[in-house]
Order: structure tokens, then C-alpha cells, then sequence
């Protein structure tokens, strides 16, 4: 029997009511989606608009982008900035490949070591390198006869001080992907007497593809959107991020400025749209039934690799213990006596020991309110019932900051806040602004971190909890956020240390009253003051790796009050 079935007269179609909790997390999920257009996207749009205007504000349309152009010594840079990123992708992916083949497929000694020392750029500015590479190549280096008629001022220096800042980024990556590793395809190949290179290039090489071009495509965005680097030790050699930094404060040409910003952000949304793509081809390499490699013994090949190990860790070392040298000498390489003389910040020119609190200051800021507030976020995308289409829109809006370089983002900010119509302006020059780009610009990541966490939850906590009736925020703060408080410790974590040594996301957002540290190295260089700018970069070291070990601590000391029930 068919036809439609209709109500009696007498009953009522019920309306389905949203409960408190679902409008207190819709009303969240807008919230935070107003923010992300306010941080993102209008600062994107103004932007653009200013690319396409003259010094007037009048509409020209593509007129400043055909100067650009057109003008020999500024079109080179595009040549330049490509030239170097796709060199150091080339020499980092084979160098962190190998140290990290080292770390998780050999039975070599001392690999915590190895890979405690690997790490240590990330607790540095990336101008730290550039400093030690004059103090060792420059005009008056210790080693300066190595060039011989060469000069490290210009591509070689950038390329150098570029390798050494994005190893540890492009190792993390290799690494992750070199341990994950099924031991029965060894053990079949082994069984089949394949010979051990052929084992590497159709079992092992292909099982960590992904986790290379992913490292790859990371390694090339941070390249050509670095501003330290190319600044303290690029010479006359232009690349993008140094021309924008010139057409904005060298020239006080905004236009220019807008347009160059726009031409940095295209290869980094290409380089980005291409991870992407490439993580979504990628497959899983670990069945319920895969057993675990543990790498063998092989006394040659872990000799080999552990010399080579060692000579990288030697170069990491070097670079920064000459840093250290260096920011003690009194005056150098005419005085080469120690002295504190360095330390004194507050007599040098470019930023004194406020700018050093500063710093600290803003990154505690970053720590705790970014960290919360990208948790909370990461809550709304996974954990809110219904309106799908919200949710999909602040994820895709969290994503969207990884696609846009710091010093885009900088310039980008000041066209939006600086507007005279714009009721937010006030916070322009100060610490608000920098905090608010700080988050932002790390957003993403800390976001799919968040994420990560939060997708080992399952679904049942929830339903149990609204089934007995329970708050939302009872079943988050006695659930979700106690199990996933790893994760938010490393986000917080994250933040901090990132605060501490961006230089291209707020150097140009400082007041006189809100110097950074990171900015402030670079002023010294600037005015001169190398060994005062390497002191200064120290101070960011130490105060980083301090912060590191007092999160290993609490992490330890919570994961025994909170995360006993992982242990067996």
C-alpha cells in the first residue's frame, strides 16, 4: 500500500530545542570564526586592496605589479629567493634523512644525544646562525681563507645559515616517518636474499616518501618566507623577504611593499597546496598485524653513520658555541679578552634589557591564551554536535594561517590596523597586536595537535554524559581536557618558544615601548653591534632551553597524576 501518511487533526509536530550547552557551542563556534576573519582574512583582503592602489589610495589596478616587474633589480629576487630555498630543501633532505636513517633504523651508540643536539636550533632565532657564520667566514672570520676568493655574504651565507635553522624542522618529520616501519617486509625481503641496497630503495625509501616530500615542501616555505637570515648575511643579494622589508621601512613604499608580500605568499600557498595534496595520497604502513622493526647490529654501517652523526652534531655545536665566543669578547679580533661587556644592553643601540622582558612577557601571553584558546577551537570542530558547516568553516579557517608567511602577515596587519576607520586601531603598537599575530601565525599547527588529541576521545564520553545529563563543561574539565593535557602542554609549549624567536611576524608591529628581543638583534646588526646582537640571541637560547626543561618536568609530574591509566 503507498501514499503519504499524514498527523491527526489533534497532534502537534514537536519542535526539536536546543539545549544550553548546544547554544553556548554554537555561539563559540561563531565567536571564534569572527575572530579568524578578523586576524585572517580582512588583514588578507586589505592587502590586496593596497597592492592595487597608489601612494593616493586611488584604484590602479595591476599597474603596481607591471612596475614591479618591469624593474630588473627587484623581479631578480624571485630568481634569488627560489634559488635558495630549493638548494636547502635538497641539501637538508639529504642530511636529515640520513641523521634521522641513523636515529630509528641503526643500533649506533649515543643516539639521545645526537638527537638532543639536533634540536638545538629550534631554541634560537634564525639570525643566530647568520651572526656565528661572520664571526667564523666573515671579512675578519676564523676561518676566512676557506672561501678563499669567495665571500659569505650573499647566497653561500644564506644557504649555510638557512641549513642549520630548518635541519631540526625537516629531522622531526623524517624521523616520525622512518619509525613507523612493518619488520615482515624486511624479514620477506631478507628471506627472498634481496640485497640490502635494493631493500632501501623499494622498501624503505618508499615507505617514508611521503614524510619526505612533506619535510620538503616544509623546509621551502621557511626558506623563502625568512626574513633573519638573508638580512644579517644576504649582502647585496636580494630575495623577497628582504624586499619587502626594504620597500616598507628602507622606502616607506607600502604599495610596493603590499605587492611583493603578495608575490612571497604565492609560492608558499603553492608549496602548501602541495603538502597537502600529497598527505591526502598518503596511505597507512601500519596494519593491526604489523609487527614492530628493531634495526639489527651492524658494526661498519653504524660506524659510518655514527661518524657522520657526530660531524653534524660538530657543525650544529660549533655554530652556536661560537655565538657564545663571540658575545664575550670584548672587542673583536682586536681584544679577544671575556667580559660581560656585551651583556650590557641598555647602552647599545637597537633595543636594552626591557626589549629581553619583553619578549618573555609576550610569550607567557602567547602560552597560555593561545593555548587555550586554539584548544577550545580544536573542542568546537570536533566535539560539537550538528551544524557541520560551522564547524567545517573554522577548521578550514584554522588551516588557513599556515599558508601565510609572518612577514606577509606583519605588513598585512598594518594595512588593516593601522586604518584610520578601523575601530580596532588602537590596539596598533602594542602588545595585543603582537600577541594577537604570534597566535595566529602558529595557529595551525597547534590546532592540529589539538585536533590530534582530541580525535582519541571517543564519541561515547560524550553520549554517556549528555545521557546522565551532565554539563558540558563538567564533562570537559573532568574528561577531556585532563586526558588531553600532553597535548596541550606541547601546544603551550609550542608557543612559547616560537614567541620567543619569530622575527619576520612582528618586525614590523613594534612600538618603542614593545621592542622585542628577536627585533632587537636585528637592530643591533644593523647598527653595528654584531657581537651585542649575538648576546641578545644567546639570552633567547637560554631562556628557551630553561623553558624546555621546566615543561619536561611538569609534563612528567602531571603525566604521573593524569595519565597513569596509559600504563599496563
Amino acid at each position: 500500500m503507498s501514499g503519504t501518511v499524514s498527523l491527526p487533526a489533534n497532534v502537534v509536530p514537536v519542535r526539536i530545542r536546543l539545549s544550553r550547552d548546544d547554544v553556548i557551542l554554537r555561539i563559540g563556534l561563531f565567536c571564534l570564526i569572527t575572530l579568524l576573519a578578523i586576524a585572517v582574512v580582512f588583514p588578507l583582503y586589505t592587502l590586496l586592496s593596497k597592492s592595487l592602489e597608489d601612494i593616493d589610495g586611488k584604484y590602479v589596478g595591476l599597474q603596481n605589479f607591471r612596475e614591479y616587474f618591469e624593474t630588473p633589480a627587484l623581479f631578480s629576487s624571485i630568481t634569488n629567493s627560489l634559488t635558495v630555498a630549493i638548494s636547502v630543501a635538497l641539501i637538508v633532505l639529504v642530511i636529515a634523512f640520513v641523521y634521522g636513517y641513523a636515529l630509528t633504523r641503526t643500533r649506533m651508540p649515543l643516539r639521545w644525544l645526537f638527537r638532543g643536539i639536533a634540536l638545538i636550533p629550534i631554541l634560537a632565532p634564525s639570525l643566530l646562525a647568520a651572526i656565528s657564520l661572520i664571526y667564523w667566514f666573515g671579512n675578519q672570520g676564523v676561518l676566512r681563507s676557506w672561501l678563499g676568493e669567495s665571500s659569505i655574504y650573499g647566497p653561500i651565507g644564506i644557504i649555510i645559515g638557512s641549513c642549520f635553522w630548518v635541519f631540526p624542522h625537516a629531522l622531526m618529520i623524517i624521523v616520525t616517518a622512518l619509525s613507523t616501519a612493518d619488520a615482515r617486509l624486511y624479514e620477506a625481503a631478507e628471506a627472498l636474499r634481496t640485497p640490502k641496497w635494493r631493500i632501501f630503495f623499494t622498501v624503505t625509501l618508499p615507505g617514508a616518501k611521503y614524510g619526505i616530500l612533506s619535510a620538503g615542501f616544509i623546509v621551502f616555505t621557511l626558506v623563502i618566507t625568512d626574513f633573519g637570515v638573508p638580512k644579517v648575511i644576504g649582502g647585496r643579494y636580494n630575495v623577497l623577504a628582504t624586499d619587502v622589508y626594504k620597500q616598507v621601512v628602507g622606502q616607506q613604499n607600502f604599495e610596493m611593499g603590499a605587492v611583493v608580500s603578495l608575490i612571497l605568499l604565492l609560492p608558499a600557498v603553492l608549496a602548501f597546496i602541495a603538502d597537502r595534496w600529497v598527505q591526502r595520497r598518503q596511505i597507512a604502513l601500519l596494519s593491526p598485524h604489523a609487527v614492530p622493526f628493531q634495526p639489527k647490529s651492524h658494526p661498519l654501517r653504524d660506524g659510518i653513520l655514527f661518524v657522520f652523526c657526530l660531524i653534524v652534531s660538530i657543525i650544529l655545536i660549533s655554530m652556536l658555541a661560537m655565538a657564545v665566543y663571540a658575545s664575550f669578547v670584548t672587542f673583536w679580533p682586536y681584544n679577544l679578552s671575556l667580559s660581560l661587556k656585551n651583556y650590557n644592553f641598555d647602552v647599545m643601540d637597537g633595543g636594552g634589557w626591557e626589549a629581553y622582558f619583553n619578549s618573555i612577557r609576550m610569550a607567557i601571553y602567547c602560552a597560555v591564551f593561545g593555548s587555550g584558546l586554539i584548544f577550545f577551537g580544536s573542542y568546537l570542530v570536533e566535539k560539537a554536535r550538528g551544524v557541520t558547516w560551522l564547524r567545517t568553516i573554522l577548521h578550514l579557517g584554522s588551516m588557513l594561517p599556515l599558508a601565510v608567511p609572518g612577514l606577509v602577515l606583519g605588513i598585512a596587519y598594518i594595512f588593516f590596523f593601522n586604518h584610520p576607520e578601523n575601530p580596532l586601531g588602537f590596539l596598533y603598537g602594542t602588545m595585543g597586536i603582537l600577541v594577537i599575530c604570534t597566535i595566529v601565525h602558529f595557529y595551525t599547527v597547534s590546532h592540529l595537535t589539538c585536533l590530534t588529541a582530541l580525535k582519541q576521545l571517543d564519541p561515547e564520553f560524550e553520549a554517556v554524559s549528555l545521557s546522565l545529563k551532565s554539563p558540558v563543561w563538567r564533562t570537559f574539565g573532568k574528561v577531556t581536557l585532563p586526558v588531553c593535557l600532553p597535548a596541550f602542554l606541547d601546544v603551550a609549549s609550542y608557543l612559547f618558544l616560537n614567541a620567543m624567536t619569530t622575527v619576520s611576524a612582528v618586525v614590523f608591529l613594534y612600538s618603542p615601548e614593545t621592542m622585542l628581543a628577536s627585533v632587537a638583534v636585528l637592530n643591533m646588526d644593523d647598527a653595528g653591534d654584531i657581537a651585542p646582537a649575538a648576546a641578545m640571541a644567546l639570552m633567547i637560547v637560554y631562556t628557551s632551553a630553561v623553558f624546555r626543561v621546566l615543561h619536561a618536568l611538569l609534563a612528567r609530574f602531571i603525566n604521573s597524576r593524569t595519565q597513569v591509566w596509559r600504563t599496563r
